[in-house]
């Protein structure tokens, strides 16, 4: 086994443990236990716990980012559809078996004085997130702050679903960025 291929097992095992039980009550050796990669390579592929969940949260980033870019980009045709796509995109992600929460905030709210590696991806994932929303508001010919609104929707969605999972949180934001659309663009 090779350092690429002992990177994919251990953020494949990351991906699965952290994301299911924490950051926090996941140690390194579970990790290698779940991986089945050896300690010492371990170790040298991501020589501290913070490089992996910075990993692991980069590589969810690309997925999340990735899928959710797919699913509005399908949702081809007036752009207030591709600002509602979003939230049909969360309903279907609340849905998921496996769903526990927004993975970034998870983690932040874990480690408290959060390792700036970590810090860096979350808040990147973010203004990412808040960049879309904010283009997505304004090709639909929504004012600035519409953006905004947007983001409190889908993160307050996302808090909801984490205790109550299901499409339900992302139906009633969907419903409230109409409204707030509709209101923008009078």
């Amino acid at each position: 086994m090779d350092d690429d291929e002992a990177r994919v097992r251990l953020l494949d095992a990351a991906e699965t443990l952290f994301y299911t039980y924490g950051v926090q009550a996941v140690g390194m050796d579970r990790i290698r236990a779940e991986s089945g990669v050896p300690l010492k390579r371990l170790y040298r592929v991501f020589p501290a716990k913070e490089a992996l969940v910075a990993a692991y949260l980069d590589r969810r980033d690309e997925r999340w980012t990735a899928g959710l870019r797919r699913h509005v980009e399908a949702a081809a045709g007036e752009p207030r559809g591709q600002v509602l796509a979003v939230f049909d995109w969360l309903a279907e992600w609340f849905a998921e078996p496996a769903f526990r929460g927004c993975a970034f905030l998870n983690a932040l709210g874990e480690l408290g004085d959060t390792p700036a590696a970590v810090d860096d991806v979350v808040r990147r994932h973010k203004a990412w997130l808040r960049e879309l929303l904010s283009g997505l508001a304004a090709t639909a010919g929504a004012p600035a702050g519409l953006g905004a609104q947007l983001m409190i929707l889908v993160e307050g969605a996302t808090a909801v679903a984490a205790l109550d999972p299901g499409p339900a949180p992302a139906r009633q934001a969907r419903t409230i960025a109409e409204t707030l659309l509709e209101q923008a663009v009078r």
